[in-house]
Parts: structure tokens; sequence; C-alpha cells
């Protein structure tokens, strides 16, 4: 069994902040600990779950910060990690880790063709820890970003990730199609300023 995670540290200083983000993108963070102690727990338990969220883009190659850890899980494995965990040093509210289920949907809350996946259908393990796959962060954030006007940061985690990865506008396809015009949009304008720049 795993000892007790790391909790993660809110309120402080600004040189407190530059040195765990330092640590963090080193992959020695207490981010990064919490991530690999929680990921081994759950699995140990056999709970199910995917990180989405910023340590996801992160995995995807699209490096920034964040304080928070985003899991999605079924219904049924939340109530065993709040049964079976909170032994192990995870508190009942879970500080700077979030936890949305299968079914809920991005952004406004509302009802769409996009909702959070069952991790075993939507997930890939990448250094031992379970993320969403690429498609299915693309399609949440696309979602998200639509659908709530104060996500537009979602829209931009997008942006990041076509460029980063190279994406094309084919890669649409691969999304639901709720979502696709607004890929192609953002595709189309980063290619657009690739293209400016090379002139």
């Amino acid at each position: 069994m795993a000892t007790n995670p790391s909790k993660l540290e809110r309120h402080r200083s600004i040189p407190e902040l530059y040195e765990e983000g330092r640590r963090y993108f080193r992959g020695e963070g207490t981010l990064n600990k919490t991530l690999a102690c929680l990921s081994k727990d759950l699995d140990e338990h056999g709970i199910d779950y995917a990180v989405i969220g910023a340590v996801a883009l992160f995995a995807h190659g699209y490096r920034r910060y964040t304080e928070n850890i985003d899991l999605v899980m079924t219904p049924k494995d939340l109530r065993r990690f709040r049964g079976e965990l909170k032994g192990l040093g995870y508190s009942p509210l879970f500080p700077g880790i979030k936890v949305m289920t299968t079914g809920e949907y991005p952004g406004d809350g509302k009802p769409k063709p996009v909702s959070m996946p069952n991790p075993s259908e939507a997930s890939i393990e990448i250094g031992g820890v379970k993320f969403v796959t690429l498609e299915k962060l693309i399609e949440l954030k696309l979602a998200s970003g639509i659908s709530a006007p104060d996500r537009l940061k979602d829209l931009a985690d997008v942006q990041e990730l076509i460029k980063i990865r190279k994406l094309d506008a084919d890669f649409a396809l691969k999304l639901d199609p709720s979502v696709r015009a607004k890929y192609r949009e953002l595709e189309e304008a980063v290619r657009n300023s690739d293209s400016n720049q090379e002139e």
C-alpha cells in the first residue's frame, strides 16, 4: 500500500510557487508525488480512473503549470474512492483533487453531446498513470469552451495542443460532430498564424 500522499499546498508565496513550478516541470513537485501516490492507491484498490484537465494536457505534450489534479471516475468508483481511500490520508473533500463522474457535462454543466467518459473506454497509460486519451481531452476542452464563456482557456488549450502535436484538420473526424466546427476553426487559425510567421 502506498504511503500517505502529500496534500497539495495552498496560499504559497510567489517565490514558493516559482520553486514548486520548477519542481513540477522536472517531475519532482508536490503534485507529481501526489499523482504517483494516488494512481498507485487507485490501482491497488481496483478503482478505475482517468486524469483529465491540465495534468492531462501536460502528459499529452502541452506543459503548463497547475496545482490541481482533475479525475474522472464512474459514480460507483467515486463511492469506493471515498470509502476506501479516506484512511490513506485523502480527506473527504480531497484538497487539490477534483473528481468528475462519467456522464457529467463539461463547461456549463448542461446536457450536450459530449460528456465525461467512462475511464475504461477513453484512457491511455502514460508513465504508469491513466490519462484521458488525446481525442477525448480535446473533445472535452472544446465542449467546455464552447458552452461556458468563463472557460475560454479551454479553447486556448486546444490551440496549444494543435500547435505542439502538429494536428491537422482531419483530426476533427476523431471528435464528436458537435465540436468539429470549432476544432477546424482553431486549427485553421493555428495554420494561418504559422504561415504568416514563415513569410
